[in-house]
């Protein structure tokens, strides 16, 4: 298990560094001059060349990129024009739009993103599991088949529609809730829970559906194994064989699901926070987007991918943990 955990941890850390680099390659030696684009069309020679010094476009692509790198691991210095200023480690570029690191940008809005992917997640993996154990276990029953009617009806309905929908009924016609706006949870822990409940039910509601049909055909596929047909013929219980053996060996590709699934949460939620009005990554994504900010749009691609490989050699551990049979290949 430690050389696993060891191969898996090099692995991931030379996906990061590949991640980087063509991060990186795409945004800054694409077929393009990212300082015009950061210019604009009306700006002139002296401007545009002001602009390449500050972006570091006017060194050659390798020097540029080790530079890029060392930022990465520890810190480098940029000039915006008034004077030197200093980016610590871990560096991921310097807005000079807004004249701040991008890394604090993407810092202040973190907390955000991480309670709705944490929160949504809790939900959605009580709601996917226990419909897609259920539906496994009442296979041609009405059950089953009433549950994978709402499974569908959930993957098929976009996850602003959802959060429409459950505003206009909880907050304007049935006046449960307010209308949703961010508190921190360090500030208030029970308005946090209560703004960001809908937040979550319009994650969950969507991505539930994925992982009940995830787990409803893994559990059915493991159900059909051998070792569950020889454990009936020993006289186990029906019981013991779905908690202690079935269920074990059905939820490990819900693993990697969910690892995927957080990792993108985590570097922005983009359509839940403009439909609940939030100012987390995803809107510091679209806005930089906008403004042409390329740093910031840079360093949140950067900082996502690290999210979901991360989160997949995390997943990859747990897959071990879960089936030993993993360590072994």
């Amino acid at each position: 298990m430690i050389r696993f955990v060891v191969r898996r941890a090099v692995s991931t850390l030379v996906v990061m560094l590949v991640l980087s680099a063509v991060v990186y390659l795409v945004f800054f030696a694409a077929p393009h001059d990212p300082a015009l684009l950061v210019c604009g069309k009306g700006c002139d020679g002296a401007r545009l060349a002001v602009v390449r010094h500050q972006l570091g476009t006017d060194r050659p692509l390798w020097q540029q990129y080790t530079t890029f790198l060392h930022g990465l691991l520890a810190g480098r210095d940029f000039d915006a024009g008034t004077g030197v200023t200093h980016c610590a480690a871990p560096c991921f570029g310097w807005s000079f739009q807004t004249d701040q690191p991008v890394l604090g940008m993407i810092t202040q809005r973190l907390p955000l993103d991480a309670s709705l992917a944490i929160g949504g997640a809790v939900i959605w993996l009580l709601l996917g599991l226990g419909t897609g154990v259920l539906s496994a276990l009442r296979r041609g029953a009405f059950v089953e088949r009433a549950l994978t009617g709402l499974t569908l009806a959930g993957m098929s309905m976009p996850v602003f529609l959802v959060g429409l929908l459950l505003m206009m009924l909880c907050c304007a016609y049935l006046q449960w809730l307010p209308f949703p706006s961010y508190v921190p949870l360090t500030q208030d822990p029970v308005a946090w829970a209560g703004n960001l409940v809908l937040p979550w039910l319009s994650l969950a509601l969507v991505s539930a559906a994925s992982y009940a049909r995830m787990t409803r055909s893994s559990l059915l596929e493991t159900l059909a194994e051998d070792h569950i047909r020889t454990g009936r013929a020993y006289g186990l219980t029906e019981r013991r064989i779905v908690v202690r053996h079935a269920l074990r060996a059905a939820f490990t590709p819900v693993l990697t699901m969910l690892a995927m699934d957080l990792g993108g949460l985590l570097g922005g939620a983009q359509l839940t926070e403009a439909v609940f009005g939030f100012d987390g990554i995803g809107r510091l994504l679209v806005d930089s987007v906008d403004k042409v900010d390329l740093p910031v749009v840079v360093g949140i691609t950067l900082v996502a991918g690290f999210f979901i490989v991360i989160a997949n050699a995390l997943a990859d551990v747990l897959y071990a943990v879960a089936d030993p049979r993993v360590v072994l290949r």
